[in-house]
């Protein structure tokens, strides 16, 4: 079926923009190497350019990539080059980032198997490799999160729908009111995002116990405090490990038990 010229001309320069894409894509990242890891305060002072109006009239794609890249790429931070040491993120291999772009182009909202079945395919391969490599139950369930905020919110919740169900409560029914009440034990160098999820859930971040660490960040054993019964506090520790703590056993560090 031959093509109007028109849709020829549209096809031609959406196959350069990517082109142009990629080529600035592979200069950013062959300049990483000698760069600064840190954006200078020049390329940062320069982001005031992107505070404009809401434009009224379209913009040519050409002048949007090279805007992008002439002001965002020398206001970054070099986290895909090999000097960047923050935080506890790597950067990205040469395949991964083709795999995101192939991806980007297959545009796919991956909700349902029925209408996107080759992305929802990889993503129950990812979670089945997931599992093997930590040893997990076969059976085990997962999902793909935005990151390990969202990762520890919904690990939360699903610990907090266990608890309550193992006492006869129905949070998603009955909500929390009138529930019983949770202990959550955590370590004194607890992630802020653990506390910002008990927050959001409704578990309070006021109301977590915290146990003293070691240099590792690893709980030490601690003596019960406020129990009568000192082996019974450790068995509920023992069956409750990973999940919440009650029955007054709140100050029971698992460690060592």
């Amino acid at each position: 079926m031959s093509r109007n010229p028109a849709e020829q001309a549209r096809e031609a320069s959406a196959q350069q923009l990517l082109a142009d894409a990629a080529s600035r894509a592979q200069r950013y990242l062959a300049d990483l190497p000698q760069r600064a890891v840190a954006p200078s305060a020049e390329a940062i002072a320069r982001l005031a350019q992107l505070d404009v109006p809401l434009p009224e009239e379209e913009q040519e794609a050409e002048q949007v990539l090279a805007r992008l890249d002439d002001i965002i790429s020398p206001a970054t931070m070099a986290m895909a080059g090999p000097r960047f040491f923050g935080f506890v993120i790597g950067g990205a291999l040469p395949v991964t980032v083709a795999s995101n772009w192939l991806a980007t182009a297959w545009d796919q909202n991956t909700g349902l198997y029925a209408s996107t079945p080759g992305t929802s395919h990889v993503e129950a391969t990812a979670l089945r490799w997931l599992k093997e490599a930590l040893y997990l139950p076969r059976d085990a369930a997962g999902a793909f999160v935005t990151g390990a905020t969202v990762a520890n919110l919904t690990a939360l919740a699903a610990a907090r729908h266990r608890v309550l169900a193992q006492a006869g409560w129905s949070v998603e029914a009955d909500g929390l009111f009138g529930a019983p009440p949770i202990t959550v034990i955590v370590g004194e160098e607890v992630h802020p995002t653990v506390l910002k999820a008990l927050g959001v859930l409704g578990l309070g971040r006021n109301r977590v116990v915290r146990v003293p660490v070691d240099a590792q960040g690893r709980r030490r054993r601690l003596r019960p405090v406020g129990t009568r019964n000192a082996k019974a506090c450790t068995a509920r520790a023992r069956r409750g490990r990973r999940r919440f703590l009650g029955h007054g056993c709140a100050q029971v560090a698992e460690r060592a038990l």
